[in-house]
């Protein structure tokens, strides 16, 4: 697939910025995205095209392993995110777990915890 950004990299088309060399793994590779929004920001990417979690469970599940491989032996704070569809702000539809590490006041804001403490409820 000569459009994917993503098969483009894995194919060595188009260079990448590698977090692990492209034979680490016989079936993800790990690697900077353009714009990182934190230091250590990494996307875990299948090398079979798929273009998005639910369209092989087989695919997402075995990238999900890599994601914990690689991060098992760090205890830094994680998100592990990923989306499927336009509107789920997915741009390049080739599946792609972002790993992007955490810290306290980090200024990223997830939609469902804004940071603050709930008041307990009686």
């Amino acid at each position: 697939m000569t459009d994917c950004p993503f098969c483009e990299i894995i194919a060595g088309r188009a260079p990448a910025e590698w977090i692990l060399t492209p034979d680490t793994w016989p079936d993800a590779v790990a690697f900077q995205p353009l714009n990182p929004i934190v230091e250590g920001h990494t996307l875990i990417v299948p090398k079979t095209h798929v273009p998005d979690f639910a369209a092989d469970p087989e695919v997402s599940a075995a990238t999900m392993r890599r994601a914990a491989e690689l991060m098992r032996w760090t205890p830094r704070p994680m998100n592990v995110i990923t989306s499927r569809g336009r509107e789920a702000t997915q741009s390049v539809f080739h599946l792609h777990l972002h790993l992007v590490p955490r810290a306290d006041n980090d200024g990223l804001a997830l939609p469902w915890y804004s940071g603050r403490t709930r008041k307990a409820s009686r």
